[in-house]
């Protein structure tokens, strides 16, 4: 396997020496116009103060509390519930055990490398698995119950319940709903956990670790829930990162009924100092094609962060034939816009719920939300679960070409036997320019018992079969009503400074926690992902019948192409910081040889980059040189 050198600059960011890798952030082609003009309305700007420094090495008075309770609400709509129902008797006479429903002609699957046991479920259901791995090998992982720390090899370091974590009086509802990300660009971990579901309660933990080693301890920040002081509390969060700043996304309630999203955008360094908090947030956001709902932020995929701004995707949780794009602009500190582009994809639906071996009670699959999202060489990656046919659940993966708001999508399933729900999604490739993914995902069937499994998906679309992490021990009664809350999501990350595209993700499984006298509940599986003999290199493929000539040059340019199939192809020119400068081509060209040309007269003279993609695969990536 070939691997790249990674070149580090060494910069001094909030009086802490780390190593950042700053990516331009890749821009719609200007000729494609957004759905309206500004998507949403900006709050003026606030500031929060700290709420308060964890300090792991204090370890004050412990109380104990856990609040036994169902997190992340099921805000289930009508429409969903009865469209779920519906499709639920369809589905189970459509089922038939299968022994191989996974065939492929691919060689290489994912492997597992150190791989344990972490967080139980005790209080709170579903899990809400989450994880982030540091350059420095820290793994955290945390769910509804509460947050543990191990190091790459396995060993434990760390764990305590949410309440006795914060261990603040101010704090006395639900605490649940974490993400946990790392932050390459800062080497230093964030994460937000929600506390209180009603409108004097709900706020937003908002966590900075102290150093690249979460056993330091924490800078803790409560941003309001109710932003708009209009009644509402803040539900599923997504949290990402840019060159400068932290996203939190989330939906908005008004008791049981959804009232909008939004979006908070925050300078992060005065988080990693633990000074006082600057932070905006966008509300209003625009309903066109659908309403905003479950935002997720796309952080960048690999080493490094990009910017200003940042993208957001999401898409209509009841299902449709399109996606919204989202861009911020600009940082806080600029002039930043909201903008939504509309992008066309695949019909998709919600699923009925699943099924689980050895009781009749159903595993609630939800909808359609987008789980999971990631920005890498132009191109936003996202996953989410939706009807493969008959009312299976299926995974959807999707790479959305920034430049030209195309998207390209693939799913994996086997409808009839399993549901494949609540996948998440990490870089697997090993350049910018490689857009292999590991997707990991839960699984259960009539058959077999609620399970961990990972599947990679090659820049070609090409899926391997997918590979068991952690069996099912039993099924899920945790409830103890007919349906049981699964997922709502999984957790993958990326172990940045390892070129390889070496991962770490944790998912739910049933288990029983006979200890603590807990049937039939989630036990956490964490695993680190590797490849195998993975083929891959430091550049896209390039196809031999493509030519871009003269190169240098000082005038003319032509770029000869070969076509095998009518397929949407689309030819940029970038400077070499990602910027794009113009999209030349972006058409579905007749089979056979084709010639475009250009003069280049307006560019001054220096290196840019020539790129040829179609929908499933980049063709060619070329420097081309221009003189004067």
């Amino acid at each position: 396997m070939k691997k790249f050198a990674l070149v580090l600059a060494l910069l001094i960011f909030a009086g802490i020496e780390i190593s950042i890798a700053q990516i331009s952030k890749i821009s719609p082609d200007p000729h494609i116009i957004p759905d309206q003009g500004q998507a949403g309305i900006l709050s003026p700007a606030q500031t929060a103060t700290l709420m308060k420094a964890i300090d792991h090495t204090q370890q004050g008075d412990k109380w104990g509390v856990t609040v036994r309770a169902t997190f992340s609400r099921d805000h289930g709509s009508p429409a969903l519930r009865q469209l779920k129902a519906d499709k639920i008797d369809h589905k189970r006479h459509s089922y038939h055990p299968s022994d191989d429903p996974e065939n492929s002609n691919r060689a290489v699957v994912p492997e597992l490398g150190t791989n344990f046991e972490a967080n139980w479920t005790i209080d709170g259901a579903p899990p809400d698995n989450t994880i982030a791995v540091s350059n420095g090998g820290f793994v955290v992982t945390a769910n509804n119950d509460g947050i543990e720390y191990y190091n790459d090899a396995g060993t434990f370091l760390y764990f305590d319940t949410w309440f006795d974590f914060f261990n603040d009086n101010s704090l006395t509802s639900s605490i649940y709903d974490p993400k946990v990300i790392y932050d390459s660009g800062s080497d230093r971990f964030v994460m937000a956990v929600l506390h209180g579901s009603n409108e004097n309660t709900s706020r937003v933990l908002l966590c900075f670790s102290q150093s690249n080693d979460p056993q330091d301890g924490w800078w803790v920040y409560a941003l309001t829930g109710n932003p708009l002081n209009d009644g509402s509390w803040f539900d599923f969060p997504s949290l990402g990162v840019s060159n400068n700043e932290v996203y939190v996304t989330g939906n908005l309630f008004k008791g049981n009924s959804f009232n909008q999203s939004v979006i908070y955008q925050i300078p992060k360094a005065s988080g990693f100092e633990g000074g006082s908090l600057p932070f905006q947030f966008w509300s209003g956001l625009s309903e066109t094609p659908f309403e905003a709902f479950s935002i997720a932020v796309a952080s960048h995929g690999q080493l490094g962060n990009y910017g200003p701004g940042v993208y957001l995707v999401s898409n209509e949780s009841l299902g449709h034939d399109k996606i919204r794009l989202w861009d911020i602009t600009d940082d806080m500190s600029g002039t930043p816009e909201l903008l939504s582009y509309t992008v066309n994809t695949t019909n998709y639906s919600p699923s009925a719920d699943g099924f689980q071996q050895g009781t009749s009670d159903e595993l609630d699959n939800g909808d359609c939300r987008i789980q999971s999202a990631f920005y890498l060489n132009g191109v936003v990656h996202y996953t989410y679960h939706a009807d493969i046919g008959d009312g299976w659940n299926g995974i959807y993966y999707n790479r959305l070409n920034v430049s030209n708001t195309t998207n390209a999508h693939s799913t994996f399933g086997f409808q009839g036997s399993f549901d494949y729900s609540y996948p998440s999604v990490a870089s697997f490739g090993t350049s910018t320019g490689d857009p292999s993914v590991m997707i990991a995902f839960l699984r259960s069937s009539g058959e077999i018992y609620p399970e961990v499994r990972v599947v990679n998906c090659d820049q070609d679309f090409t899926w391997s079969p997918s590979v068991l992490v952690k069996s099912g021990e039993t099924f899920i009664d945790f409830l103890g009503g007919s349906t049981e809350r699964w997922g709502d999501y999984t957790g993958i990350a990326r172990k940045h400074n390892n070129p390889t595209g070496n991962l770490w993700m944790a998912g739910c499984y049933g288990a029983n926690i006979n200890s603590q006298g807990v049937p039939n509940t989630y036990k956490t599986w964490v695993s680190e992902i590797t490849g195998g003999e993975m083929v891959s290199s430091s550049e896209p493929p390039s196809a031999k019948d493509i030519s871009v000539y003269p190169n240098p040059t000082y005038d003319l340019i032509r770029i000869d192409f070969t076509s095998e199939r009518r397929e949407m192809t689309t030819i940029t020119l970038t400077d070499m910081n990602g910027r794009l400068i113009k999209t030349l081509y972006y058409d579905t060209p007749k089979p056979g040889p084709n010639q475009l040309s250009f003069n280049q007269s307006v560019l001054t003279a220096g290196t840019y980059l020539v790129s040829i993609t179609t929908p499933t695969q980049i063709l060619k990536n070329e420097k081309l040189v221009i003189l004067r």
